[in-house]
């Protein structure tokens, strides 16, 4: 089977994406969604995203990781979606969809495009970090080098540590540059490595700054390997919402690949 495919990225946060509309891809075929996403036999990406109909809204997120499981939320992943929606003609300039972790609303200008994130009712402060879930599971804790910081390495054996174990978390690593602006290294499960860049990473980073007391603003910037994005919410008690999660997402190409 010859299967049409366009890569995303939002970034550095690489995605296939596939017009699954109607049917045409085998969502139980894992070994396929692996071998699309390798990086030496296949495509290459963080992640696969089918964009499928909905019987009620814009159209329905289904997201792989590149290890070929069905994963928790990605945000990047939902913000990418959104542009190739636009591209494909289903959306204008907003978008209402289902994801794995419920409805989210997004807002594209250009190639920018704006992604609501689920209510965050839960933040737990530990001794050396925080863990919280913004859609997926992340650990949050900070460091004062991240340059030389091998994220790989450490990132791993938090994921697996306690008490964590084999579900696992994503892990962000964190050096505050000022008030509002914050610099993230990500490992995430799934890909097993460190990404450029990790939508729900940055957003519970954003949280946990707050939490904490690291920051004062609402408006946070995060600076990732792939590039610049932003986090702005409310709190209402100890409730996160109206958490919007801010930067481009831009189609790098299309392609066939027989499977």
């Amino acid at each position: 089977m010859e299967l049409t495919f366009y890569k995303y990225q939002g970034t550095g946060n690489d995605f296939v994406m596939i017009d699954n509309r109607q049917q045409i891809f085998d969502k139980n075929n894992t070994k396929l969604v692996a071998k699309l996403c390798n990086r030496r036999f296949g495509i290459g990406a963080d992640g696969l995203i089918l964009l499928e109909n909905h019987p009620k809204w814009d159209f329905k997120m289904v997201y792989f990781n590149a290890d070929g499981n069905e994963s928790s939320m990605c945000g990047n992943g939902g913000r990418c979606l959104t542009a190739f929606a636009k591209f494909l003609g289903i959306i204008e300039n907003k978008a209402t969809f289902e994801a794995i972790d419920g409805l989210h609303h997004a807002i594209l200008d250009n190639h920018v495009v704006k992604l609501q994130m689920q209510d965050v009712l839960s933040v737990e402060i530990h001794n050396q970090h925080v863990f919280l879930n913004t859609g997926s599971p992340h650990h949050v804790q900070m460091e004062a080098q991240l340059k030389n910081l091998d994220v790989k390495e450490l990132g791993s054996k938090i994921r697996y540590g306690n008490p964590y174990q084999d579900e696992g978390t994503n892990v962000n690593f964190v050096k505050k540059l000022s008030d509002n602006r914050f610099q993230v290294r990500t490992y995430e499960r799934g890909v097993e490595d460190e990404t450029l860049s990790c939508g729900t990473g940055v957003t519970a980073v954003a949280l946990a700054m707050y939490e904490t007391g690291e920051t004062k603003n609402k408006l946070i910037v995060l600076e990732t390997e792939g590039g610049n994005l932003q986090v702005s919410f409310e709190k209402n008690k100890d409730t996160y919402n109206n958490i919007w999660l801010i930067g481009p997402a831009e189609q790098v190409f299309k392609g066939s690949i027989t499977c």
